[in-house]
């Protein structure tokens, strides 16, 4: 089994910064592309930024310039600095790692941990 564990998440007001972190832990062989989404009330979860195990990223327009996405893989843990924040931020953000452990080759997400930007 594996596990994510996020953390890092809180209220702040608009134009402040805040750092996710996602932990992940279990059997794992390796961890390819990691990623963090976010889903606001009434809308779709989204993809916000993407690390693959070579440290390439990728980020949704919204959030270019003012998030960035790194990993660590010695401890198997991805991170969102994000600054700048907005009110249109708010959401629940979720980790996910594509995990390759002793057995298969899947996805994995964690529990969500709740950013909320006021104005």
């Amino acid at each position: 089994q594996v596990q994510l564990v996020e953390s890092g998440g809180g209220l702040v007001q608009a134009g402040g910064s805040l750092r996710l972190s996602c932990a992940a832990s279990g059997s794992i062989v390796s961890i390819n592309a990691m990623g963090w989404s976010r889903q606001a009330p009434g809308k779709q979860r989204e993809l916000v930024a993407s690390i693959t195990s070579g440290g390439r990223t990728t980020y949704t327009d919204s959030v270019k310039g003012r998030f960035t996405i790194t990993r660590d893989n010695a401890k198997n843990t991805v991170y969102l600095q994000m600054n700048s924040l907005k009110p249109e931020d708010t959401a629940v953000y979720y980790c996910n790692a594509n995990v390759i452990s002793r057995w298969n080759e899947r996805d994995y997400w964690g529990q969500g941990t709740q950013v909320t930007v006021s104005s």
